[in-house]
């Protein structure tokens, strides 16, 4: 299968629309309102129609994105806009009076414009921090198309509820490769099936980190590269199947980059969302399931909290990957019938979805790699693992958990296959999600690799890894991994 590359045309639209974070009716507003405040320091026969033309403007833009959706980092903007257009109308107003033109002295004059000026710019500042995530154009092949299904595992009881016929119910969203679809076909919500699912988890995942809802109400706007129940695509055989979970308090979408990634190169992505730990949960009958599980505060505690999520999350794993079996086999009826290599599968994860996707390799041999983003390996660290393990983490520093390295450490010296530690120079723990394209590129929340630029190095680093662990494509994957950040090459028995 020959990739295909970035085209610089592509990146270089995606990063100038990136760093604009700003619609064109939001910049006419703003272009408005900014014209209000200078209309005092224009000279005397241009302001009647600079000022009647900018307040017009900024009138019907903001009638527009009222009707629109108006955002909430364009009030700074309109409140600007509010303040100086009576000043930048009173002269006006007074000279078709017939009354003697006024205006304020100019050491009133030029404080108050600095401020409005200043009060305006905090809207675009506020965009730029906050913005409406903007995908990065997958680079494989193959276009991407994506599902979500409900599978109950009859055999396992709800253990965070105290029904006993309750039965444990994991919500899945596929990416897969598909057939191109027409430039004009609508794209996939983001975080949800619908703008309202979008927004309930969006306020779910605020809540979980303490934020205001308002300060998330872009990222529901958002849309993503890939197509909802697009036609599989004819060509590529039998694709290769990664089951992902997600970090702590996380949700499914929250690596819908990297997952369109993979799948545009002819991968299968299942995500889970693992009731009562993820943020929110939709389950199809419309009931919101919201996370119940929490720090308790006692380091030992927490410890053995964490280990005993993980093990419910490695068996979310490994009975997704018995259901995508019983999906590829004829008769199931489903267009991935006969198109899911399951037996090349991996399990990867972010964060505590790290930590399972080394308990699920241990416990089931279906599982022929793993994948951590950055996860402390949580449970016992037996059996011997006996896979290829990729395990991608920010720089070590002293603000790093003392436990962490030794740790992971100990789990790639337990494998009797060889395991990769990729330390990825500017990269924070929110860099091995979507966290980068919306929220404040602050280095130590998102790390210092750009928006775009951090979901390309995971997705990279994570594509050569499985290329050479399920493909078995020949190559040094030694070098290929050094790319994207210091390699330590663990060999099997610790050598």
């Amino acid at each position: 299968m020959r990739r295909r590359g970035p085209r610089a045309d592509d990146g270089r639209v995606t990063e100038i629309i990136t760093a604009l974070s700003v619609s064109p009716l939001e910049i006419l507003a703003l272009l408005s309102a900014l014209a209000l405040v200078v209309v005092r320091w224009l000279p005397a026969a241009a302001r009647p129609r600079t000022t009647i033309a900018a307040g017009a403007l900024l009138l019907l833009s903001v009638v527009a994105l009222i009707a629109t959706g108006l955002r909430w980092q364009l009030l700074p903007v309109l409140v600007g806009g509010a303040l100086v257009l009576p000043f930048a109308l009173a002269p006006l107003l007074r000279r078709r009076t017939g009354r003697p033109s006024w205006r304020a002295r100019r050491r009133l004059a030029l404080p108050g414009s600095l401020a409005c000026a200043g009060l305006i710019a905090t809207g675009p500042v506020a965009a730029w921090a906050f913005p409406v995530p903007v995908f990065p154009e997958p680079t494989g092949e193959f276009a991407v198309g994506t599902r979500v299904v409900q599978w109950t595992d009859p055999q396992r009881p709800e253990t965070f509820t105290p029904d006993p016929d309750d039965r444990r119910t994991v919500v899945v969203q596929l990416w897969y490769p598909a057939r191109k679809s027409p430039a004009d076909t609508p794209r996939a919500q983001y975080l949800g099936r619908t703008e309202a699912e979008a927004r309930t988890v969006a306020e779910a995942l605020a809540g979980g980190v303490g934020l205001p809802d308002f300060l998330m109400d872009g990222v529901p706007r958002a849309r993503s590269r890939s197509v909802f129940d697009a036609p599989v695509s004819g060509d590529g055989g039998r694709f290769p199947v990664v089951l992902f979970s997600p970090g702590s308090g996380g949700v499914r979408t929250q690596n819908t980059a990297w997952a369109e990634e993979l799948a545009s190169h002819g991968y299968v992505v299942a995500a889970l969302d693992h009731p009562y730990d993820s943020a929110a949960v939709v389950l199809a009958d419309g009931r919101t399931v919201t996370t119940k599980t929490s720090s308790s505060g006692d380091a030992d505690q927490d410890e053995k909290l964490a280990a005993d999520w993980t093990a419910v999350r490695a068996d979310d794993l490994r009975f997704v990957l018995t259901q995508l079996e019983g999906l590829d086999r004829a008769g199931s009826g489903d267009p991935l019938t006969g198109r899911l290599d399951t037996g090349r599968a991996a399990a990867t994860g972010h964060s505590m979805g790290g930590a399972a996707a080394f308990q699920a390799a241990r416990q089931d041999r279906r599982f022929r790699a793993v994948v951590d983003l950055d996860g402390f390996p949580h449970g016992p660290a037996s059996p011997a693992l006996a896979r290829p393990v990729l395990a991608m983490t920010q720089a070590i520093t002293g603000a790093t958990d003392a436990r962490y390295l030794p740790r992971l450490t100990e789990a790639l010296a337990a494998n009797t296959a060889t395991g990769y530690r990729l330390t990825v120079p500017g990269a924070a723990h929110l860099s091995f999600m979507d966290g980068p394209l919306y929220l404040p590129p602050v280095p130590s929340i998102v790390g210092s690799l750009g928006r775009t630029r951090s979901p390309r190095v995971v997705a990279g680093a994570t594509l050569a890894f499985l290329d050479a662990a399920l493909r078995d494509r020949p190559g040094d994957l030694s070098g290929a991994l050094s790319a994207y950040g210091s390699l330590t090459v663990q060999a099997p028995g610790g050598h």
